[in-house]
């Protein structure tokens, strides 16, 4: 069924009722963007009609356009289809058995999928009702407790870390309220960044609420998740929504099969992945193949079929002396060091060793000293083994995320070797 027919409440303006006038004024506002050039608000959303160039104040179209991070490289526009979004969405309502009953506070940005898509369109196509309000803590905690009517929520890791900050300064009182106030929810979810197991465990300890952890790309929208209901693993993003194929490759993108432990780069097939980039050919036949999507991502898959993300291939996988390291994993140890608030750990370029391991390290605000290292380096060597413990360890007051609480790390490295 078209969104059109699924969101009745919402006026839409058909396409054929542009004036011509209207359209040749919009072409020729818009003509100096058609390039290959990155836009300078990239991240931004776009609306695109058949004619191939956004038009202002048109509420439906043929093909949605969102700009992708651009984390690990140059941001790209990815050209997504209505089927591919009833797809998406479709697939979300049945796994999360989104109603016309629910009501989500949207507090994400809405040109990145998840508050445009999850956050927006699931509840709207299931004819549920969606509050914004723009994210501050105390704001959020409040609007909890005062009216009790909502039934999910979803964010960012960085969010729910900023929502506990602002627990912990309340008063008894106040955290009783709170922590009552979490019982109207039936779903909260994690994502769009890897969702630390000390989040995890701190938000079920407050809320009661095993945070629904899953993974997704603009490209292909939500691909993998824990069960909505089931054991929900920290560290693991679960198994593929309905719908979804996923497959696991080696280097020369050939299917590994075994129903054992197995890791590789994932690819993801289905009706939800997107269509092409835009303006980018080339882009297109490297990463879409047959209509399989070459996520990037290097994944472990257990014998249960439960996956868990290692990191970005690029810069989230660290060769160093003939090993291949996962960034993240070396993140979830060092954020289970009580004194560490934030880490990001990437790879610096070395000659004897190709790469090294380093990290990049934000105490809390009784730990700012960085005789701290010594002490955090002898926690690591306990942990694990001696060749993935970090070399070089930098003090630093914040991370740089961008809106969706994501690193970039290939800028990271550069600041790095300033700094250090």
């Amino acid at each position: 069924m078209p969104v059109r027919d699924r969101l009745k409440g919402v006026n839409w303006i058909d396409i054929e009722s542009i004036s011509q006038e209207d359209s040749k004024s919009a072409e020729a506002e818009t003509a100096a963007a058609r390039n290959d050039d990155v836009p300078s608000d990239a991240g931004a959303l776009i609306i695109y009609t058949r004619y191939q160039y956004p038009l202002r104040n048109v509420s439906i179209s043929t093909e949605l356009t969102i700009w992708h991070s651009g984390t690990t490289g140059k941001p790209k526009g990815v050209l997504t289809t209505h089927k591919n979004l009833q797809a998406q969405v479709q697939s979300l309502a049945e796994a999360w058995k989104f109603t016309a009953d629910d009501k989500i506070l949207n507090v994400l940005p809405l040109h990145h999928v998840h508050g445009l898509i999850n956050a927006l369109t699931l509840p709207l196509w299931s004819g549920a009702s969606v509050e914004f309000i723009t994210f501050d803590a105390k704001k959020v905690w409040n609007r909890w407790i005062d009216k009790r009517d909502l039934s999910v929520f979803m964010a960012v890791p960085t969010i729910y870390s900023k929502l506990i900050q602002h627990y912990e300064t309340m008063s008894s009182e106040q955290k009783a309220k709170a922590r009552e106030a979490c019982s109207q929810f039936r779903l909260m979810v994690s994502g769009s960044a890897a969702l630390p197991d000390t989040i995890f465990q701190k938000w079920e300890t407050i809320s009661g609420h095993r945070l629904l952890e899953r993974y997704g790309m603009t490209e292909i929208g939500m691909a993998l998740g824990n069960p909505y209901e089931g054991p929900r693993i920290p560290g693991t993003v679960g198994k593929p929504f309905p719908g979804v194929k996923a497959s696991i490759r080696d280097q020369n993108d050939q299917e590994i099969s075994g129903d054992g432990p197995i890791s590789g780069e994932l690819f993801v097939s289905g009706p939800q992945v997107f269509e092409k980039y835009w303006n980018k050919p080339e882009a297109t036949a490297k990463e879409l193949q047959n209509g399989w999507f070459r996520t990037g991502d290097i994944v472990s898959r257990n014998e249960d079929g439960v996956y868990s993300i290692l990191g970005r291939a690029s810069v989230d996988i660290i060769k160093t002396g003939g090993y291949k390291i996962s960034a993240l994993d070396i993140e979830r140890e060092l954020l289970s060091y009580p004194a560490v608030a934030d880490v990001a750990v990437l790879g610096l370029p070395s000659e004897e060793w190709g790469e090294i391991i380093a990290a990049m390290v934000v105490f809390g605000k009784d730990h700012q000293q960085s005789a701290e290292i010594e002490t955090l380096r002898q926690f690591l060597k306990d942990r694990m083994a001696p060749y993935k413990v970090p070399r070089k360890f930098l003090v630093v007051d914040e991370l740089p995320r961008n809106v969706m609480g994501k690193v970039n790390k290939k800028g990271l490295v550069k600041f790095f070797a300033d700094k250090a």
